[in-house]
């Protein structure tokens, strides 16, 4: 099993051991005492105190300025208080591959039963190739160690697969982690390919190592417990994915349907790259957001077609009958679908009482050219409504309208825009959107012509738009419910089931 491990960089020796039990609460297996980051650290006087009685086993790593730590001190010194953590009963002692034969001399190869001595090489610039690590993983064994540490920088997502690579062969216990936000996976698929321990802080601003998830993220975001070698990989393919909550909700909602998979916000440059290098049958599925939306329609092996109408792909599947990537757009179905759904409640229809769609024949005007305004675009197409697209660029507008058979307005002249009442508003803009929560794309008196305003923006729920559309009685959709039902549309292809959409909604309701 994996071992959970949580990084204490504290600056007192109070502070430190308050930290010990905070980790043991949050279920570590156990921590490491980073004891160059305390103040004025004497290892005759602090460690004793550290180590006597600790909740959990311990880790003492006393890290150089030379390998990325906080000592900037004399080595023969530094090695010294090493090796009286390791009399003291440490349970592991991490040691640097450049001084470990001279730490192996100073104990004259002497260790207690249980103690294990961790070799480490650090790389803070890139991922040597897989033969470079091989190499590198050969050199630490020879040096003494009981247990293998390399730890690289992720300078593209793809090279965690050069770690996952030397992990799967390794014969001797080892730790093989990609720092960075690119190298993310690298930390929670820990279980997956036999790593001996991954970390996860206390909280944000308590890493020892640039791109640490939390513990609390490991345990009850990812579920790194339950990770194991049959686990699948799906995750958010995007630059950036910082912000992103769809790995809240998607391995919420593998948990609940029992799907042994696993959702990871992917930092990822080249589409094209990432595709080859995680072409395997591990590899079940991914979200796919800017700014790859449109170039996945090329990367993708095949295309639905309406994906394909719409020019841009929100998910990507890998076909299990022949490993092949087919490019999907649930984008569209999400928004559509709520409209069409709250249109037959208002005229008091169930969802299966009315074959033909309600936006037949209506004016369905789309406000925004780009991604989400093309997919909303076709969607209303394909249910024979008489599309409009207002743009702030007409060119664009006009270039959209061609594509799908409708009609261009430059929004500057939709405020005027009333050829008749009951007409449909969807707003395809960041307008409104958080921080600038003001603002509106459309003046409140032009609303009252609609019978129903759709607002993609789910940032916040209720946007200026959507509240005054309310005030002149109009019914409303928000892009909260776009968002879920893609995102349901999303599960279902991952994984063939039907998502759990209590779960997700409520995880949904509570984070976005």
């Amino acid at each position: 099993m994996t071992l959970l491990c949580v990084p204490l960089v504290a600056k007192t020796v109070d502070q430190m051991t308050a930290d010990m039990a905070a980790a043991k609460a949050s279920g570590a297996d156990l921590v490491e005492l980073r004891v160059d980051h305390l103040s004025a650290f004497l290892p005759g006087r602090d460690l004793p105190l550290l180590l006597r009685d600790r909740p959990l086993p311990a880790l003492v790593t006393y890290r150089p300025k030379w390998e990325g730590g906080e000592y900037e001190g004399d080595d023969e010194q530094r090695l010294e208080a090493l090796r009286l953590a390791m009399e003291l009963g440490a349970d592991y002692v991490d040691v640097e591959l450049k001084v470990a034969e001279d730490f192996v001399r100073l104990i004259n190869g002497k260790k207690p039963e249980n103690f294990k001595l961790i070799v480490s090489s650090h790389n803070y610039q890139k991922t040597p190739s897989s033969s470079e690590l091989g190499s590198l993983v050969a050199a630490i064994q020879a040096s003494g160690a009981d247990i293998v540490k390399i730890a690289t920088t992720a300078v593209s997502v793809v090279d965690v697969t050069r770690m996952f690579q030397v992990l799967v062969h390794c014969q001797v216990p080892m730790i093989g982690l990609v720092m960075g936000e690119r190298g993310l996976l690298s930390r929670v698929l820990c279980p997956k390919y036999g790593g001996y321990l991954t970390f996860g802080t206390l909280g944000e601003g308590k890493a020892s190592a640039p791109g640490q998830p939390t513990i609390s993220q490991l345990l009850h975001l990812y579920n790194i417990r339950q990770i194991g070698a049959d686990t699948k990989l799906t995750g958010l393919i995007g630059n950036p994915v910082r912000q992103t909550k769809s790995h809240i909700f998607h391995n919420a909602a593998f948990k609940s349907a029992g799907f042994d998979a696993v959702y990871v916000p992917l930092l990822v440059d080249d589409l094209t790259a990432f595709l080859h290098a995680f072409s395997s049958p591990d590899s079940v599925g991914f979200s796919c957001t800017m700014p790859h939306k449109e170039i996945a329609v090329r990367c993708c092996d095949a295309v639905d077609p309406i994906a394909k109408s719409i020019g841009a792909v929100n998910t990507i599947i890998r076909r299990p009958s022949d490993g092949k990537f087919v490019g999907h757009n649930t984008d569209y179905f999400g928004a559509i679908s709520a409209i069409e759904d709250e249109l037959r409640g208002s005229q008091g229809l169930g969802k299966g009482e009315e074959t033909a769609s309600p936006l037949a024949g209506r004016v369905f005007v789309v406000m925004g050219a780009g991604g989400a305004g093309k997919a909303i675009a076709y969607g209303a197409k394909e249910k024979g409504a008489r599309v409009v697209i207002a743009n702030r660029t007409y060119e664009r507008a006009r270039e959209l309208a061609k594509q799908v058979g409708g009609q261009a307005l430059p929004l500057s002249e939709l405020e005027n825009f009333h050829p008749e009442d009951g007409m449909i508003l969807a707003n395809a803009t960041p307008v409104g959107m958080q921080p600038n929560v003001g603002e509106t794309p459309l003046a409140k008196r032009a609303l009252g012509h609609y019978a129903l305003v759709f607002d993609a923006v789910y940032a916040p729920k209720v946007t200026r738009l959507l509240r005054e559309a309310e005030e002149c009685g109009v019914t409303t959709v928000g892009g909260f419910e776009m968002f879920i039902r893609q995102a349901m549309g999303q599960f279902k292809l991952f994984t063939g089931l039907e998502a759990p959409g209590k779960e997700m909604r409520e995880l949904m309701m509570k984070y976005v």
